[in-house]
């Protein structure tokens, strides 16, 4: 039954599902509110993705300060990324039943909180019980990113609202390193998350007056298979890290207890009306297919940012200070394609568009494996910049593909699916290459790169076999004066 609509949604970027959209709910917000709407919505991510990037970088000064050792103050980060991955889905689920302006802001004075808490801890235990409960309310913002930018931007310019929100996460993941940098040359380490208490009391402000209001369902919360999903994802990937550190034996409990909550979460899940892991929307042949390339495509890019920086200092023979200038060209190159790429998925098909990018982008991953020790940084450049720019090219179409295939009514469950995709991608890469680096030390960057190549190319074979389920789609609308229509 829902077929039709998935080749519709991808068939024509201007529909977006009409025939999901309840009767009389606005499309979009007007301006100048949607600028407002939007602003707090990017401050929000802003926040919560150079907090990702901040804390590793300040790890070895924070675990110096704190008398913690190294092995121990990885629980400042992984803390954060635990509590973000297992709530993702049970928020998300949240948002559909409460509303997507609730679950957000709730989310994000939880972590304006957990902020204010990381910046008065004073021991290690205390200072990642903060960042769980930061990582809870980067969950609540996560989770609703992508239903709350559906629903500020009329259809019309929905691909250019991803596209913008795509650059904006790009550049807050590429700046953070510096930031990072920027705030302990002058200031302890504690301002890192302090600067966020007042960031987030603004953004909370705008939000509260500027951010839609959507109307929830009356279905009750499944608490049951949050536990579970809790369970599945926190056991999974904590399992899967252990196996590539120390061998299969130290996480094999893991993986069982995890598969096991997976199991039972499959089996209650599956045949419900809207469940708390999206199955139904998994149905949908545009959705599942864009949630594949998600995954593999993020697999594909994390095997490469964990690899690059060993590849670099090692056979490349750079310094840590020349592997950061190195390292940038990509996040940059991100910056200028999603915006672009956005605009052009309101009109073309999320199959080519995103198949032409991920080409792209493992045509740089396989040239990055071919570097040697006489390659200039102008040979390093290029092939870092042709790998944003393939990603990005990727990025804001296949997000546009997956948040327009899903009714309304499902786009909390279909932004968490997006979100929880992206980490699984990453999750799953990280890992890969350390597999790498624990069978062939540092030495194994090149095939780490190589097999990332091989990965982005299955994933725009994957993004390719969308095109056959939609037909050509239909020139963009004028607006009423007969251009294009325009803006933010």
């Amino acid at each position: 039954m829902q077929k039709p609509l998935a080749a519709e949604a991808d068939a024509d970027p201007q529909a977006d599902t009409d025939a999901h959209r309840p009767a009389g709910a606005p499309d979009g917000l007007p301006v100048p509110r949607r600028y407002w709407s939007i602003t707090a919505i990017w401050l929000a991510m802003t926040m919560s993705v150079l907090d990702g990037a901040i804390a590793n970088v300040a790890l070895p000064t924070i675990a110096r300060e704190l008398n913690a050792s190294a092995a121990s103050s990885i629980w400042i980060v992984n803390a954060y990324q635990l509590a973000i991955t297992v709530t993702l889905l049970p928020l998300a689920a949240l948002g559909d039943r409460l509303g997507y302006r609730r679950v957000y802001l709730a989310g994000l004075a939880v972590f304006t909180l957990g902020s204010l808490g990381c910046a008065l801890s004073h021991t290690l235990p205390e200072l990642t019980a903060a960042r769980v409960l930061q990582g809870l309310g980067a969950g609540g913002i996560m989770s609703i990113n992508a239903a709350l930018v559906r629903f500020t931007y009329p259809k019309r310019l929905l691909g250019r609202g991803i596209g913008l929100n795509a650059l904006v996460i790009s550049v807050s993941a590429a700046i953070g390193p510096t930031v990072a940098s920027a705030i302990l040359a002058r200031a302890s380490w504690e301002w890192l998350f302090a600067i966020n208490v007042p960031i987030g009391l603004v953004a909370i402000a705008m939000g509260a007056r500027a951010l839609p209001v959507t109307v929830g369902s009356t279905r009750a919360f499944d608490w049951v298979s949050a536990l579970l999903n809790a369970l599945a994802f926190g056991f999974l990937i904590t399992g899967a890290e252990s196996v590539a550190r120390e061998g299969l034996a130290s996480g094999l409990s893991k993986l069982a207890i995890g598969a096991a909550a997976g199991g039972l979460l499959v089996w209650r899940e599956a045949r419900r009306e809207a469940p708390l892991v999206p199955f139904d929307l998994l149905r949908i042949p545009i959705f599942g297919l864009s949630i594949a390339t998600s995954v593999v495509s993020f697999a594909a890019q994390m095997m490469a940012y964990v690899a690059l920086p060993f590849y670099f200092q090692g056979p490349l023979g750079r310094s840590a200070v020349e592997t950061g200038f190195l390292m940038t060209p990509w996040p940059l190159a991100v910056g200028i394609a999603a915006p672009l790429a956005g605009r052009l998925a309101d009109r073309h098909r999320a199959g080519t568009l995103g198949g032409a990018g991920l080409i792209v982008f493992a045509a740089g991953l396989a040239a990055l494996a071919l570097l040697d020790r006489h390659s200039t940084d102008m040979d390093i450049a290029w092939r870092m910049a042709l790998c944003g720019l393939g990603f990005g090219f990727f990025q804001s179409p296949n997000n546009r593909a997956m948040v327009t295939a899903a009714p309304l009514q499902r786009s909390g469950a279909a932004g968490g699916a997006l979100a929880t995709a992206r980490l699984l991608g990453q999750t799953a890469g990280a890992v890969a290459t350390a597999v790498y680096f624990h069978l062939y030390g540092t030495r194994g960057a090149p095939d780490a790169l190589g097999s990332a190549a091989v990965l982005a190319g299955l994933a725009a074979i994957v993004s390719l076999s969308r095109l056959k389920l939609a037909p050509r789609p239909r020139p963009e609308p004028l607006d009423r004066e007969g251009s294009v229509a325009a803006g933010p």
